[in-house]
């Protein structure tokens, strides 16, 4: 997830829509055609969008901009972003969401129940575009501004709007402006937030999977946990547990399987492929203290996956190891986040079937 070197940043949906907005209300006051408007972010950066799907009256006016998320694998690039501008009979600004924007249904996220899921930085880039463009022409009458996505309804099925109780479509997001691709920064906060959201309607107990693999296999096994109990904390195991004991959670479930979680026994909190790698002869001397077989425990050294050795494992019919390296996943972590919750850690097989469960509320430093 770390950024990588000479990847292209892109801008974010809260950028967009308010590059939308400042093209919509200047084809309205001017009454003719953008073509591009620039704007200033808040990390200070000027930057000028194409404008697309424009249109004007003079009641109403309407601007586009494709959201160009860089190279960040973002899953609302490419989405046109609409702003609707018209007059408002008081003298104030009202921002709303349209078509394909979410609303929130449940509390804990920055913006209030029942509004459109526009966060508060991009409303205030939004408001100052507004009051700047009202201000030049001497302006003192009351816009309204509607923020529409046109596929955002589907697009929200592949983030956590659904989980976190945001419905009917994406949401208007960006603190910076600019997509930073693979950000180290932006899944954490996915985290934080997720954890959040759920603790503040009652969650806690959390299954935190390292990917929507594990996640499907967890959700097959907790049939009876709601949405917001599943959080996929990607390579971030140690951060996810602080934050959840920040949070004040009573119970954390990891599920994983044995390549990630044989890194978490070695004491690694941070289980991508380029940080660590599998360590062969870590999982050989397990088998060795468990009594397997010299030949078992040369066989362990000599593999060349993790699969491979939970191949060699159930082929022995020891299901002890496998449990042992959960013993270690929970020990190991108890210790990252001196205690303070219930432990459980759950090894899958690819094909979800549990290979070793343990569950931990001690550990000896």
């Amino acid at each position: 997830m770390s950024k990588k070197k000479g990847l292209r940043s892109g801008y974010t949906t809260g950028a967009c829509a308010t590059a939308a907005t400042k093209a919509a209300l200047l084809m309205l006051i001017e009454q003719s055609q953008i073509l591009d408007i620039e704007i200033q972010l808040p990390i200070g950066e000027k930057v000028r969008f194409p404008i697309q799907n424009s249109t004007y009256s003079l009641t109403f006016a309407m601007a586009g901009v494709i959201k160009d998320a860089g190279d960040d694998p973002d899953v609302t690039h490419g989405a046109l972003i609409l702003s609707t501008v018209s007059w408002l009979n008081e003298e104030r600004i009202e921002i709303d969401g349209g078509k394909g924007v979410g609303r929130v249904t449940k509390p804990g996220l920055p913006v209030p129940i029942g509004e459109a899921a526009i966060n508060p930085v991009p409303r205030r880039m939004i408001e100052k575009e507004v009051k700047q463009l009202l201000n030049f022409y001497q302006l003192t009458k009351g816009v309204k501004v509607v923020i529409s996505v046109p596929n955002g309804e589907e697009l929200a099925k592949k983030t956590l709007n659904p989980r976190l109780g945001i419905i009917g479509g994406i949401s208007i997001l960006g603190s910076r402006g600019t997509v930073i691709p693979y950000s180290h920064d932006a899944y954490q906060a996915s985290i934080v937030q997720a954890i959040r959201v759920a603790r503040i309607n009652g969650i806690d107990h959390f299954i935190l999977t390292t990917g929507s693999t594990s996640e499907k296999i967890a959700q097959n096994i907790f049939k009876e946990k709601e949405e917001m109990a599943f959080v996929q904390m990607g390579e971030f195991v140690g951060f996810a547990l602080k934050q959840a004991k920040r949070l004040g959670t009573k119970k954390v479930t990891i599920l994983g399987m044995i390549g990630k979680l044989s890194k978490v026994a070695q004491g690694k909190m941070m289980v991508h492929s380029k940080e660590s790698s599998i360590d062969f002869q870590f999982l050989a001397n397990i088998a060795n203290r468990l009594h397997f077989s010299d030949s078992v425990q040369e066989k362990i050294k000599q593999a060349n996956t993790a699969a491979w050795v939970e191949k060699i494992i159930i082929e022995e019919n020891r299901p002890s190891f496998f449990a042992e390296i959960c013993r270690l996943v929970a020990l190991e972590s108890l210790s990252y986040i001196q205690g303070g919750l219930i432990l459980e850690v759950i090894l899958v097989s690819k094909l979800g079937r549990v290979l070793g469960r343990v569950e931990m509320d001690e550990w000896k430093k």
